[in-house]
């Protein structure tokens, strides 16, 4: 709000190239906060599908979770009024790329229990694997 307050102030005062480099931070930080947005879901995903995975079973809250953390990405990278989306093919894969070892580091606490370290529960999935499924439900969401 503090951003709103300073910009009405730029304009007022006729301020306009400070109300410009303004509106570029304020825009730089929703852009941002949807790519935050995006890899919190995202880590989500990548979550359960290692779990699922390791443990070869599933839960209908995991399934839930799955479904629901690949529709918000999708919704989330999508620009409404402008079209197009926040980030592209490209920077979502690499969101996966950069995701996928925290996201590993969450489901070794999770997945039996805790029993596994990231380590050991890494030796039993398929990283490839996992990272080409996110995908797959990623873009399924967007077609």
């Amino acid at each position: 709000m503090e951003e709103l307050f300073e910009l009405r102030t730029h304009i007022e005062k006729g301020r306009y190239a400070d109300a410009l480099v303004l509106l570029g931070e304020m825009e730089e930080m929703s852009r941002e906060d949807k790519i935050n947005k995006i890899e919190s879901f995202l880590d989500v995903l990548l979550i359960h599908l290692i779990k699922q995975q390791a443990e070869k079973r599933t839960t209908r809250s995991w399934n839930a979770s799955v479904h629901n953390a690949s529709r918000q990405i999708e919704k989330t990278n999508k620009r409404r009024k402008a079209g197009g989306y926040y980030l592209s093919e490209n920077e979502l894969k690499a969101s996966i790329e950069e995701s996928y070892q925290a996201s590993l580091k969450y489901a070794s606490v999770e997945a039996f229990g805790g029993a596994f370290d990231e380590a050991e529960l890494a030796r039993m999935v398929d990283e490839s694997q996992i990272k080409a499924q996110a995908w797959e439900m990623i873009l399924k969401n967007q077609n």
